[in-house]
């Protein structure tokens, strides 16, 4: 398990197959900021709610030249679905292996009613336009948390 990544490190390279089967290269995304959320699981109530909060502030993010990226380990195919079924309009990524998520530390412990398990930690990178990491939220609350992402994407230099 990774510790967390913290602001003002090089991200992470990473190469991840989207809910459309492109390719998605952090090496080619330079030059605009990044918000990358992972979350758990498609079509969980909070993973829900925070990707259709995500989606109802989308042209917010685009107007400030931000990319927007979903990532859990869920397939594709899944991805499809949660897509299409919420009016996604930002690509989802499949962390199958959950590497990327472990790059980023996002893939911890979890315990749930005293059960330990391992998954990705709801949480959020951004990521500056030179490909540094501006800004990092841990153990993320949903209530919210699209207006932080977007209150730090307006603070970048």
């Amino acid at each position: 398990m990774a510790d967390w990544l913290e602001p003002g490190r090089k991200a992470p390279a990473f190469t991840l197959q989207d809910d459309s089967g492109n390719k998605v290269k952090l090496s080619e995304l330079k030059g605009k900021p990044v918000v990358i959320y992972f979350y758990p699981r498609d079509n969980t109530p909070g993973c829900t709610k925070e990707a259709c909060a995500f989606r109802d502030r989308y042209d917010e993010l685009k107007e400030l030249g931000a990319q927007l990226f979903g990532v859990s380990t869920d397939s594709a195919e899944s991805h499809t679905k949660f897509r299409d079924k919420h009016s996604l309009p930002f690509p989802l990524l499949v962390d199958a292996d959950h590497a990327m998520s472990e790059k980023y530390g996002a893939w911890r412990e979890k315990n749930m009613y005293g059960k330990k398990s391992m998954g990705i930690q709801r949480s959020t990178y951004l990521i500056d336009s030179s490909g540094k990491v501006a800004h990092v939220w841990k153990r993320v609350k949903v209530d919210g948390h699209d207006q932080q992402v977007i209150d730090s994407v307006k603070a970048l230099p």
